[in-house]
């Protein structure tokens, strides 16, 4: 990661060059933040870059990138499909309040359906029905995501579940792996990421009145941060509410986490705020590190 620059940082210029414009320090209560320049690698504010934390579903994109990397070698296809167990449905249906793309029993899906569902709507049965039907077992498709974490340099990291659900403080990641995950996303799959990642409804299976389900995307950036095109929410009591975020404008994309706030409410306007003050801080300059 990049150093970020200090106020000392003007003494040590030439007299004969005007000092350069420091961006105003960004303030924020929450614990973990960080927003980068993917262009320029430039960490423009971070808090808790290193501290380890429980990501909730925003382990999902870890997930969607091994899928992703297994279909660009040609170890998988979109098209396979697999199907759902009865013991993942029994799991998924008996949680009222996890997310899920509400698959059935027996069902076969394909895919790209899965990751539609994994992505757009977080569904903890898509996770687990994609990991059980690659590797036959949710755990030998987590030491897949671990031994991938280890290749990209996720050395903060680790993985005990393929959805990100409370396992008992086994997963764990860090600000600074996240972001370089997203970043290796993006760049390792840009037709992948644009294809999954910003759909704005999700529509699978019916209802018991017979009418088809449609969920929104849950990610709250899309739709009112410009340029706003991923990634994915989390959210546990163990996490609090996060966002792993990504937005373009014409050619500056910038990737921002926020984890730990305490509703919704605060985890988008934050967001919001985040990348307003992101977009305004010139590329070349980096902001300071500062906390209220």
């Amino acid at each position: 990661m990049m150093s970020i620059a200090t106020s000392g940082a003007a003494s040590a210029q030439s007299p004969n060059k005007p000092p350069a414009v420091s961006a105003p320090s960004f303030v924020t209560d929450a614990p973990v933040v960080m927003i980068k320049d993917m262009g320029s690698g430039e960490v423009l504010f971070a808090r808790g870059a290193d501290k380890r934390f429980a990501p909730a579903s925003m382990v999902k994109v870890m997930t969607a990138y091994v899928v992703l990397d297994m279909v660009k070698r040609g170890e998988l296809t979109r098209d396979r499909r697999f199907t759902v167990s009865e013991a993942t449905w029994k799991t998924w249906s008996a949680r009222e309040r996890a997310s899920k793309m509400f698959l059935r029993a027996g069902e076969r899906v394909s895919v790209d359906d899965l990751l539609k569902g994994l992505i757009t709507v977080s569904g903890n049965d898509a996770a687990a029905t994609l990991a059980i039907g690659i590797d036959g077992s949710e755990q030998a498709f987590v030491k897949r995501m671990n031994d991938i974490a280890a290749r990209l340099g996720m050395m903060s990291s680790r993985f005990g579940t393929a959805s990100g659900w409370p396992d008992g403080g086994v997963t764990k990641v860090s600000a600074n792996d996240m972001l370089l995950l997203a970043e290796r996303l993006i760049r390792d799959h840009p037709s992948d990421y644009a294809r999954y990642f910003g759909m704005p409804r999700l529509q699978h299976g019916t209802s018991p009145d017979g009418k088809p389900i449609v969920q929104p995307n849950r990610n709250p950036i899309l739709g009112r941060v410009a340029g706003a095109d991923g990634l994915k929410t989390g959210y546990t009591a163990e996490a609090g509410y996060c966002l792993l975020g990504s937005a373009k404008r014409d050619s500056r994309r910038l990737i921002v986490i926020i984890a730990g706030l305490p509703s919704e409410k605060a985890r988008r306007e934050e967001a919001e705020r985040l990348f307003r003050w992101g977009f305004s801080t010139p590329a070349a300059s980096r902001g300071r590190s500062a906390a209220k």
